[in-house]
């Protein structure tokens, strides 16, 4: 039986299954992937860039069909779900949009006569390793600046989100792009198969430590350049405030984005002192109004978790925290895939809940004497993807900014990501750089010409 099958976690109805691609039909596609890297690499930019932008606009042009698909899939909520369909083709455009900038040569200055410039150039076929939270803008982030440089995609994306995974297939191939990108749906070995295969360049990963360390081990052992967007418990530091409300407000959206499934949500909410009562108190009452429920529903701030187990997994964590000693403030009652907008308080580094990372809508408060606590205590983490620091005082924001250990690091202000910023962390969040003008030179082949006189 396939493990790529659509189970709506509202229900947990199975909609429907797909096969599992043979062994067979996997060679065929990788062969096919291979032949069109050696044509689709000398396509002019213009087509190229052309050929993404169509994509782009499929993309706005069956929104509501795409929004309704992950709905289903993943129980992310409707208005959520559009969103990311209209970010995904955001991220599309840019790319079209800059695809003279990331194929372009990059002079050099150099002593003699002459000239010397970097020429960026296609590595070659690409295998993408994509996870359920977001199926769209995670799938565009990579395979759009890569289509751009001309390497051709193999995608392979997580086993619950098969529908989409064809749709993204869909909008390629009608975008003129079959055989330059191609949905596969393939076991965790048949992907180490592909991986090994001398005709593929590269690998990006995007999911959880476990996966990441899997793939780069076959990755490495083969001498294949890899790419991982791995996890995150991006610290959310309050410092000081001329409005508790409004930062209140920030701190909610940031951990309940994407129902808290979310890699670079913020999930350690570090207070200063001064205002850490006021602010739990606060933030509980505004998690706990956080209305659970139909993901379809307008007005649901959070659906269903991706799955049941998912849910259980999570409920399991919090349980253990306050085994541990951990107060439940609020929330923390599972109701099959549903999980409230939960708050613990009172985690010490002695327990297990200080180090995970919860991957749904939990947060985590804890209070800091100082800046220097503070900072401490959003560094004391394996994870270092993004963070968050609120403060009135521009210098201390300069100050905290600079001593934080993550990728990312914004300034009184949340869910800002934009095309041309680049996302990406340290430590245990991963290795790589994915949107913005970076995303472009992680599988590009930056080639010297040294030209004499």
């Amino acid at each position: 039986m396939s493990d790529y099958s659509v189970v709506n976690p509202a229900t947990g109805e199975t909609l429907a299954t797909y096969p599992t691609i043979t062994d067979d039909e996997l060679e065929s596609v990788v062969s096919a992937a291979y032949a069109a890297y050696r044509t689709w690499r000398n396509a002019p930019v213009a087509e190229r860039a052309a050929k993404i932008r169509r994509v782009a606009e499929l993309h706005r042009e069956r929104r509501d069909e795409l929004a309704a698909i992950i709905v289903r899939e993943m129980g992310k909520p409707l208005s959520a779900a559009e969103g990311e369909v209209d970010f995904a083709a955001d991220i599309t455009e840019y790319y079209a949009d800059h695809a003279d900038e990331i194929t372009g040569d990059s002079p050099i200055d150099i002593d003699g006569d002459g000239t010397a410039v970097i020429r960026r150039s296609a590595l070659g076929v690409l295998l993408g390793i994509m996870p359920w939270n977001f199926p769209y803008y995670q799938v565009a982030r990579f395979a759009a600046p890569n289509v751009v440089i001309g390497n051709t995609i193999l995608l392979k994306h997580a086993p619950q989100c098969p529908e989409s995974s064809a749709a993204i297939a869909k909008i390629y191939a009608d975008a003129g792009l079959e055989g330059v990108y191609a949905n596969i749906y393939a076991t965790n070995d048949q992907a180490a198969t592909v991986i090994a295969d001398r005709r593929i360049a590269g690998v990006s990963v995007t999911g959880s430590e476990r996966a990441g360390a899997a793939v780069a081990e076959i990755a490495g052992r083969n001498l294949k350049k890899v790419a991982l967007e791995l996890g995150g418990s991006d610290p959310f530091i309050l410092l000081s405030t001329d409005d508790l409300d409004a930062a209140v407000q920030a701190a909610v959206d940031a951990r309940l984005d994407n129902t808290g499934q979310s890699c670079n949500a913020a999930k350690r909410f570090i207070v200063i002192d001064d205002l850490y009562d006021a602010f739990l108190e606060k933030f509980t009452a505004a998690m706990a109004g956080s209305k659970l429920g139909d993901p379809f529903a307008e007005d649901t701030v959070l659906g269903p978790l991706s799955s049941l187990v998912a849910a259980e997994r999570l409920a399991e964590q919090v349980d253990e925290a306050v085994a541990q000693g951990a107060r439940l403030v609020t929330g923390g009652q599972r109701d099959g895939a549903f999980y409230p907008a939960t708050v613990l308080a009172d985690v010490t580094s002695e327990m297990d809940a200080y180090r995970e990372e919860f991957f749904g809508p939990v947060g985590v408060v804890y209070r800091a004497a100082d800046e220097d606590e503070a900072v401490a205590i959003a560094n004391d983490t394996p994870f270092g993807l993004g963070s968050y620091v609120f403060t009135t005082d521009e210098a201390q924001a300069a100050r905290v900014a600079d001593k934080i250990d993550a990728g990312m690091v914004y300034v009184n202000l949340v869910l800002a990501d934009e095309p041309g910023l680049p996302f990406g962390g340290v430590k245990r969040s991963g290795t790589s750089r994915e949107m913005g003008l970076l995303a472009a030179d992680e599988f590009v082949n930056k080639k010297l010409i040294r030209t004499g006189p």
